[in-house]
Protein backbone atom coordinates (compact mmCIF):
# COMPACT_ATOMS: atom_id res chain seq x y z
CA UNK A 1 0.00 0.00 0.00
CA UNK A 2 1.41 3.43 -0.75
CA UNK A 3 1.89 5.62 2.19
CA UNK A 4 -0.48 7.84 3.13
CA UNK A 5 1.29 11.32 3.83
CA UNK A 6 2.89 10.32 0.27
CA UNK A 7 2.69 13.04 -2.52
CA UNK A 8 -0.22 11.92 -4.96
CA UNK A 9 1.78 12.20 -8.89
CA UNK A 10 0.38 12.88 -12.22
CA UNK A 11 2.51 11.34 -14.80
CA UNK A 12 0.65 12.07 -18.30
CA UNK A 13 1.37 10.03 -21.25
CA UNK A 14 1.89 5.92 -21.10
CA UNK A 15 5.08 5.93 -23.70
CA UNK A 16 8.33 4.86 -22.88
CA UNK A 17 9.17 7.63 -20.27
CA UNK A 18 5.92 7.54 -18.80
CA UNK A 19 5.46 4.51 -17.68
CA UNK A 20 9.24 4.11 -16.46
CA UNK A 21 7.82 6.75 -14.29
CA UNK A 22 5.26 4.84 -13.22
CA UNK A 23 7.53 2.19 -12.62
CA UNK A 24 9.73 4.17 -10.52
CA UNK A 25 6.61 5.82 -8.53
CA UNK A 26 5.26 1.67 -8.06
CA UNK A 27 8.52 0.55 -6.82
CA UNK A 28 9.41 3.39 -4.23
CA UNK A 29 5.66 2.90 -3.01
CA UNK A 30 3.85 6.49 -4.12
CA UNK A 31 0.62 6.81 -5.23
CA UNK A 32 0.46 7.51 -9.08
CA UNK A 33 -1.86 7.82 -11.86
CA UNK A 34 -0.83 7.96 -15.76
CA UNK A 35 -2.98 9.16 -17.89
CA UNK A 36 -3.09 8.09 -21.72
CA UNK A 37 -5.25 9.84 -24.67
CA UNK A 38 -4.82 7.25 -26.40
CA UNK A 39 -2.85 3.39 -26.30
CA UNK A 40 -0.28 2.60 -24.41
CA UNK A 41 2.99 3.95 -26.54
CA UNK A 42 0.25 5.78 -28.72
CA UNK A 43 3.01 7.75 -30.85
CA UNK A 44 5.56 5.10 -31.76
CA UNK A 45 2.35 2.88 -32.84
CA UNK A 46 1.46 5.65 -35.23
CA UNK A 47 4.99 5.11 -36.73
CA UNK A 48 5.07 1.98 -35.77
CA UNK A 49 6.49 0.28 -39.01
CA UNK A 50 9.29 2.56 -38.85
CA UNK A 51 13.07 0.92 -37.21
CA UNK A 52 14.24 2.64 -34.47
CA UNK A 53 18.00 3.57 -35.06
CA UNK A 54 18.92 3.58 -31.68
CA UNK A 55 19.73 -1.17 -30.76
CA UNK A 56 17.43 -2.52 -27.52
CA UNK A 57 19.80 -2.41 -25.26
CA UNK A 58 19.44 1.59 -25.07
CA UNK A 59 15.77 1.32 -24.88
CA UNK A 60 14.98 -0.59 -21.50
CA UNK A 61 15.69 -0.15 -18.29
CA UNK A 62 16.76 -2.74 -15.77
CA UNK A 63 14.13 -1.57 -13.73
CA UNK A 64 12.19 -2.58 -16.57
CA UNK A 65 13.06 -5.60 -17.74
CA UNK A 66 13.17 -7.30 -14.01
CA UNK A 67 9.23 -6.01 -13.29
CA UNK A 68 8.62 -7.62 -16.81
CA UNK A 69 10.10 -10.58 -16.32
CA UNK A 70 8.69 -10.76 -13.19
CA UNK A 71 5.20 -10.62 -14.00
CA UNK A 72 5.69 -12.93 -17.29
CA UNK A 73 8.86 -15.49 -15.91
CA UNK A 74 10.39 -16.53 -19.17
CA UNK A 75 9.42 -13.27 -21.86
CA UNK A 76 11.83 -12.85 -24.43
CA UNK A 77 12.76 -9.44 -25.15
CA UNK A 78 14.55 -8.49 -28.80
CA UNK A 79 18.33 -9.12 -28.65
CA UNK A 80 20.40 -6.42 -27.22
CA UNK A 81 21.90 -5.09 -30.64
CA UNK A 82 18.86 -5.72 -32.62
CA UNK A 83 16.84 -2.36 -34.10
CA UNK A 84 13.27 -2.78 -33.51
CA UNK A 85 10.55 -0.95 -34.75
CA UNK A 86 8.10 1.33 -32.68
CA UNK A 87 5.42 -1.69 -33.12
CA UNK A 88 7.79 -4.37 -31.77
CA UNK A 89 8.81 -2.27 -28.97
CA UNK A 90 5.15 -1.60 -27.64
CA UNK A 91 4.65 -5.38 -28.23
CA UNK A 92 7.43 -6.77 -26.72
CA UNK A 93 8.17 -4.24 -23.93
CA UNK A 94 6.06 -1.35 -23.23
CA UNK A 95 2.52 -2.97 -23.07
CA UNK A 96 4.48 -5.93 -20.86
CA UNK A 97 5.42 -2.57 -18.70
CA UNK A 98 2.05 -1.01 -18.65
CA UNK A 99 0.54 -4.62 -17.34
CA UNK A 100 3.42 -4.41 -14.48
CA UNK A 101 1.21 -0.87 -13.34
CA UNK A 102 -2.21 -2.60 -13.12
CA UNK A 103 -4.87 -0.53 -12.61
CA UNK A 104 -2.75 2.81 -12.34
CA UNK A 105 -2.72 3.34 -16.04
CA UNK A 106 -5.95 5.00 -17.52
CA UNK A 107 -5.80 4.56 -21.56
CA UNK A 108 -7.80 7.02 -23.69
CA UNK A 109 -8.11 9.55 -21.07
CA UNK A 110 -7.17 12.93 -22.08
CA UNK A 111 -5.45 15.88 -19.34
CA UNK A 112 -6.94 18.61 -21.17
CA UNK A 113 -5.73 21.71 -18.85
CA UNK A 114 -3.59 21.66 -15.59
CA UNK A 115 -3.90 24.92 -12.75
CA UNK A 116 -3.80 25.04 -9.69
CA UNK A 117 -6.58 25.21 -6.76
CA UNK A 118 -7.57 28.79 -5.73
CA UNK A 119 -4.98 30.43 -7.69
CA UNK A 120 -4.02 32.13 -11.42
CA UNK A 121 -0.88 32.19 -13.37
CA UNK A 122 -0.09 35.21 -12.21
CA UNK A 123 -0.36 34.87 -8.34
CA UNK A 124 2.96 34.98 -6.93
CA UNK A 125 1.64 33.04 -3.83
CA UNK A 126 4.71 31.65 -1.51
CA UNK A 127 2.74 28.90 -1.49
CA UNK A 128 1.68 27.59 -4.33
CA UNK A 129 3.55 24.64 -3.60
CA UNK A 130 0.87 23.63 -1.11
CA UNK A 131 -2.06 24.09 -3.35
CA UNK A 132 -2.43 20.80 -5.41
CA UNK A 133 -2.90 20.74 -8.87
CA UNK A 134 -6.01 20.28 -10.98
CA UNK A 135 -6.63 18.80 -13.88
CA UNK A 136 -9.15 18.67 -16.25
CA UNK A 137 -9.87 14.77 -17.28
CA UNK A 138 -12.16 13.81 -20.76
CA UNK A 139 -12.57 10.31 -20.71
CA UNK A 140 -15.05 8.46 -23.81
CA UNK A 141 -17.88 10.04 -21.53
CA UNK A 142 -17.36 12.99 -19.51
CA UNK A 143 -15.10 15.52 -17.88
CA UNK A 144 -13.64 15.78 -14.70
CA UNK A 145 -11.27 17.43 -12.23
CA UNK A 146 -9.05 15.46 -10.81
CA UNK A 147 -5.94 16.72 -8.31
CA UNK A 148 -2.30 15.58 -7.84
CA UNK A 149 0.69 17.16 -5.91
CA UNK A 150 3.34 16.33 -8.51
CA UNK A 151 2.66 16.29 -12.01
CA UNK A 152 5.80 14.28 -14.71
CA UNK A 153 4.45 15.57 -18.33
CA UNK A 154 5.73 12.85 -20.88
CA UNK A 155 3.22 13.59 -23.54
CA UNK A 156 6.28 13.95 -26.01
CA UNK A 157 5.60 16.36 -29.13
CA UNK A 158 4.92 13.63 -31.59
CA UNK A 159 1.07 14.88 -31.71
CA UNK A 160 1.94 18.38 -32.49
CA UNK A 161 2.58 18.84 -36.11
CA UNK A 162 4.55 22.18 -37.63
CA UNK A 163 3.31 23.98 -40.25
CA UNK A 164 4.63 24.28 -44.46
CA UNK A 165 5.03 27.98 -44.62
CA UNK A 166 7.74 30.00 -44.54
CA UNK A 167 8.83 31.34 -41.01
CA UNK A 168 7.06 28.37 -39.18
CA UNK A 169 3.17 29.33 -39.82
CA UNK A 170 0.93 27.90 -42.23
CA UNK A 171 1.46 28.20 -45.82
CA UNK A 172 -1.90 30.33 -47.24
CA UNK A 173 -4.31 27.41 -47.83
CA UNK A 174 -2.65 25.00 -45.22
CA UNK A 175 -5.02 25.49 -42.41
CA UNK A 176 -8.31 24.90 -45.10
CA UNK A 177 -6.38 21.72 -46.34
CA UNK A 178 -4.63 20.33 -42.97
CA UNK A 179 -6.83 17.04 -42.40
CA UNK A 180 -6.06 16.10 -46.18
CA UNK A 181 -2.52 16.60 -45.45
CA UNK A 182 -0.35 13.57 -43.81
CA UNK A 183 2.44 15.27 -41.17
CA UNK A 184 3.67 11.92 -39.34
CA UNK A 185 5.30 9.30 -40.92
CA UNK A 186 2.81 7.22 -43.46
CA UNK A 187 3.07 3.66 -43.43
CA UNK A 188 4.06 4.02 -47.36
CA UNK A 189 5.50 0.01 -47.52
CA UNK A 190 2.27 -1.71 -45.60
CA UNK A 191 -1.28 -0.31 -45.22
CA UNK A 192 -0.73 2.98 -47.15
CA UNK A 193 0.82 1.33 -50.45
CA UNK A 194 -2.23 1.59 -52.48
CA UNK A 195 -2.82 5.58 -51.45
CA UNK A 196 0.55 6.38 -52.73
CA UNK A 197 1.80 3.96 -55.47
CA UNK A 198 1.43 5.02 -58.94
CA UNK A 199 0.64 9.08 -57.43
CA UNK A 200 2.59 12.20 -57.50
CA UNK A 201 3.32 13.28 -54.34
CA UNK A 202 5.15 16.22 -52.96
CA UNK A 203 7.31 15.49 -49.33
CA UNK A 204 8.76 18.75 -47.69
CA UNK A 205 11.07 18.63 -45.33
CA UNK A 206 14.95 17.73 -44.70
CA UNK A 207 15.06 15.76 -41.77
CA UNK A 208 15.29 11.52 -40.87
CA UNK A 209 11.11 11.51 -41.23
CA UNK A 210 11.76 13.10 -44.81
CA UNK A 211 14.70 11.03 -45.62
CA UNK A 212 12.53 7.74 -44.48
CA UNK A 213 9.17 9.00 -46.37
CA UNK A 214 11.29 9.57 -50.04
CA UNK A 215 12.98 6.52 -49.65
CA UNK A 216 9.85 4.50 -49.08
CA UNK A 217 7.98 6.33 -52.27
CA UNK A 218 11.64 5.74 -54.41
CA UNK A 219 11.17 1.96 -53.16
CA UNK A 220 7.33 2.18 -54.23
CA UNK A 221 8.16 3.87 -57.71
CA UNK A 222 10.86 0.79 -58.67
CA UNK A 223 7.78 -1.47 -58.91
CA UNK A 224 4.98 1.25 -60.17
CA UNK A 225 6.52 3.42 -62.62
CA UNK A 226 4.24 6.01 -62.45
CA UNK A 227 5.20 6.94 -59.46
CA UNK A 228 6.65 10.64 -58.93
CA UNK A 229 7.90 12.44 -56.09
CA UNK A 230 8.66 15.92 -55.14
CA UNK A 231 10.88 16.17 -52.62
CA UNK A 232 11.02 20.29 -51.22
CA UNK A 233 13.93 21.26 -48.59
CA UNK A 234 14.53 24.56 -47.11
CA UNK A 235 18.25 24.18 -46.58
CA UNK A 236 20.50 24.83 -50.10
CA UNK A 237 22.78 21.72 -50.17
CA UNK A 238 22.23 19.15 -52.03
CA UNK A 239 22.66 16.59 -50.06
CA UNK A 240 19.74 17.17 -47.61
CA UNK A 241 21.08 15.04 -44.55
CA UNK A 242 24.33 16.18 -42.66
CA UNK A 243 26.14 12.52 -42.50
CA UNK A 244 27.80 11.92 -38.80
CA UNK A 245 31.37 10.65 -39.09
CA UNK A 246 31.95 7.08 -37.66
CA UNK A 247 28.52 7.52 -36.54
CA UNK A 248 27.15 5.20 -33.97
CA UNK A 249 23.95 4.74 -34.89
CA UNK A 250 24.12 2.51 -37.94
CA UNK A 251 20.75 2.65 -39.31
CA UNK A 252 21.14 6.38 -39.05
CA UNK A 253 24.08 6.52 -41.05
CA UNK A 254 22.42 3.84 -43.72
CA UNK A 255 19.35 6.05 -44.49
CA UNK A 256 21.10 9.43 -44.42
CA UNK A 257 23.22 7.79 -47.67
CA UNK A 258 20.55 6.44 -49.37
CA UNK A 259 18.18 9.37 -49.38
CA UNK A 260 21.36 11.81 -50.29
CA UNK A 261 21.72 9.42 -53.17
CA UNK A 262 18.30 10.03 -54.14
CA UNK A 263 18.80 13.78 -54.15
CA UNK A 264 21.36 13.89 -56.16
CA UNK A 265 21.22 10.87 -58.43
CA UNK A 266 17.40 11.84 -59.84
CA UNK A 267 16.89 8.70 -61.43
CA UNK A 268 14.45 6.88 -59.12
CA UNK A 269 11.38 9.01 -60.19
CA UNK A 270 12.42 12.03 -57.22
CA UNK A 271 12.88 15.66 -57.95
CA UNK A 272 14.99 17.05 -55.15
CA UNK A 273 14.82 20.81 -54.73
CA UNK A 274 16.92 22.27 -51.92
CA UNK A 275 16.38 26.22 -50.96
CA UNK A 276 12.13 25.61 -51.83
CA UNK A 277 9.73 27.56 -49.21
CA UNK A 278 6.16 26.38 -49.94
CA UNK A 279 3.90 29.20 -50.44
CA UNK A 280 0.64 27.90 -51.04
CA UNK A 281 -1.31 24.69 -50.57
CA UNK A 282 -4.82 24.54 -52.31
CA UNK A 283 -6.61 21.27 -51.77
CA UNK A 284 -8.94 21.14 -55.03
CA UNK A 285 -10.53 18.01 -53.86
CA UNK A 286 -10.48 14.38 -53.01
CA UNK A 287 -10.07 12.98 -56.90
CA UNK A 288 -8.07 16.46 -58.18
CA UNK A 289 -5.67 16.53 -55.40
CA UNK A 290 -3.51 19.55 -54.64
CA UNK A 291 -1.84 22.70 -56.13
CA UNK A 292 1.58 23.64 -54.20
CA UNK A 293 3.40 26.74 -54.82
CA UNK A 294 6.80 27.37 -53.62
CA UNK A 295 9.70 29.82 -54.14
CA UNK A 296 12.74 28.26 -55.12
CA UNK A 297 16.21 29.69 -55.71
CA UNK A 298 14.98 30.04 -59.65
CA UNK A 299 11.74 30.93 -59.58
CA UNK A 300 8.13 30.78 -58.24
CA UNK A 301 7.10 26.79 -59.19
CA UNK A 302 3.78 25.05 -58.68
CA UNK A 303 2.77 21.64 -58.87
CA UNK A 304 -0.51 19.19 -59.39
CA UNK A 305 -0.39 16.53 -57.01
CA UNK A 306 -1.81 13.51 -55.11
CA UNK A 307 -0.76 13.73 -52.21
CA UNK A 308 1.39 16.01 -49.90
CA UNK A 309 3.88 14.85 -46.83
CA UNK A 310 4.88 17.41 -44.51
CA UNK A 311 7.44 16.02 -42.45
CA UNK A 312 8.40 19.03 -40.99
CA UNK A 313 9.02 18.57 -37.44
CA UNK A 314 7.09 18.57 -34.36
CA UNK A 315 6.50 20.89 -31.28
CA UNK A 316 5.44 20.90 -27.68
CA UNK A 317 1.80 21.30 -26.52
CA UNK A 318 2.37 23.91 -24.22
CA UNK A 319 -1.01 25.00 -24.01
CA UNK A 320 -1.49 22.55 -21.78
CA UNK A 321 -0.32 24.36 -18.50
CA UNK A 322 -0.68 27.76 -19.33
CA UNK A 323 -1.70 28.76 -16.20
CA UNK A 324 1.50 27.39 -14.56
CA UNK A 325 4.20 29.43 -14.05
CA UNK A 326 6.42 27.34 -16.63
CA UNK A 327 9.92 29.04 -18.06
CA UNK A 328 10.06 28.24 -21.29
CA UNK A 329 13.29 28.65 -24.33
CA UNK A 330 12.30 30.98 -26.41
CA UNK A 331 13.48 28.92 -29.22
CA UNK A 332 12.91 25.58 -28.51
CA UNK A 333 9.74 25.91 -26.23
CA UNK A 334 11.43 23.14 -23.49
CA UNK A 335 12.12 24.15 -20.13
CA UNK A 336 14.41 27.11 -19.89
CA UNK A 337 17.28 25.35 -17.20
CA UNK A 338 17.11 22.59 -19.40
CA UNK A 339 17.26 24.49 -22.91
CA UNK A 340 20.28 26.72 -21.63
CA UNK A 341 22.48 23.49 -20.62
CA UNK A 342 21.53 21.37 -23.94
CA UNK A 343 22.70 24.81 -26.00
CA UNK A 344 26.17 24.92 -24.17
CA UNK A 345 26.72 20.78 -24.54
CA UNK A 346 28.68 20.63 -27.42
CA UNK A 347 28.06 18.20 -30.90
CA UNK A 348 24.89 17.52 -32.79
CA UNK A 349 24.77 13.61 -32.48
CA UNK A 350 22.25 12.44 -29.91
CA UNK A 351 24.26 9.87 -29.12
CA UNK A 352 26.71 12.45 -26.88
CA UNK A 353 23.55 13.82 -25.11
CA UNK A 354 23.36 12.92 -21.31
CA UNK A 355 20.80 13.82 -18.30
CA UNK A 356 21.84 17.51 -17.20
CA UNK A 357 20.90 17.36 -13.98
CA UNK A 358 18.10 17.68 -11.70
CA UNK A 359 18.17 21.37 -11.29
CA UNK A 360 17.72 21.38 -15.11
CA UNK A 361 14.29 19.91 -14.53
CA UNK A 362 12.92 22.35 -11.93
CA UNK A 363 10.23 24.97 -12.77
CA UNK A 364 9.16 28.54 -11.44
CA UNK A 365 6.26 26.24 -10.65
CA UNK A 366 6.79 23.94 -7.87
CA UNK A 367 6.46 19.77 -8.12
CA UNK A 368 5.85 20.37 -12.12
CA UNK A 369 8.24 18.55 -14.20
CA UNK A 370 8.48 18.11 -17.91
CA UNK A 371 10.48 14.85 -18.73
CA UNK A 372 11.35 13.17 -22.23
CA UNK A 373 11.18 14.31 -25.76
CA UNK A 374 8.89 17.18 -24.92
CA UNK A 375 11.79 18.49 -22.21
CA UNK A 376 13.83 18.56 -25.57
CA UNK A 377 11.17 21.05 -27.16
CA UNK A 378 11.68 21.36 -30.85
CA UNK A 379 15.45 20.59 -29.91
CA UNK A 380 15.11 16.75 -31.72
CA UNK A 381 17.92 15.64 -30.09
CA UNK A 382 16.39 13.17 -27.66
CA UNK A 383 16.87 9.78 -26.63
CA UNK A 384 15.07 7.50 -24.73
CA UNK A 385 17.99 6.95 -21.78
CA UNK A 386 18.19 10.67 -21.51
CA UNK A 387 14.50 10.44 -20.71
CA UNK A 388 15.41 7.39 -18.10
CA UNK A 389 17.87 9.56 -16.17
CA UNK A 390 15.47 12.00 -16.20
CA UNK A 391 13.21 9.73 -14.54
CA UNK A 392 15.92 8.56 -11.81
CA UNK A 393 16.45 12.63 -11.39
CA UNK A 394 12.86 13.80 -10.97
CA UNK A 395 12.56 11.32 -8.66
CA UNK A 396 16.02 12.26 -6.25
CA UNK A 397 13.74 15.25 -6.55
CA UNK A 398 10.57 14.33 -5.16
CA UNK A 399 11.72 12.06 -2.53
CA UNK A 400 14.49 14.83 -1.27
CA UNK A 401 17.06 11.42 -1.61
CA UNK A 402 20.03 12.71 -4.06
CA UNK A 403 21.71 9.20 -4.27
CA UNK A 404 18.45 7.51 -5.63
CA UNK A 405 19.17 5.22 -7.93
CA UNK A 406 16.71 2.13 -8.49
CA UNK A 407 18.38 1.42 -11.76
CA UNK A 408 21.77 0.21 -9.59
CA UNK A 409 21.66 -3.24 -8.53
Amino acid sequence: MARSDAPRLAILGAGPIGLEAGLYARKLDLPFTVYERGRVGEHMLRWGHVRLFSPFSMNATPLGRDAIHHARPGHEFPADDTCVTGREHVTTYLMPLAETLQGNVQGENVVLKIGRRGLLKGDMDAGRSKRPFRLLVRDKTRERIEEADVILDCTGTYAQHRWLGDGGIPAVGELQAEPQIAYGLEDILGDRKMQYANRTVLVVGAGYSAATTVSNLAQIAEENQTTWVIWLARGTSSNPLRRIASDPLRERDRLAVRANNIATRNDANVEFHPGAVVEAVEFQGSDRGFRVTARTPEKIRSWDVDRVIGNVGYTPDTNLYRELQVHECYASLGPMKLAAALAGSKGHDCTKQTAQGPDTLRNPEPNFYVLGAKSYGRNSNFLMRVGFEQVREAFTIITGDAKLDLYKK
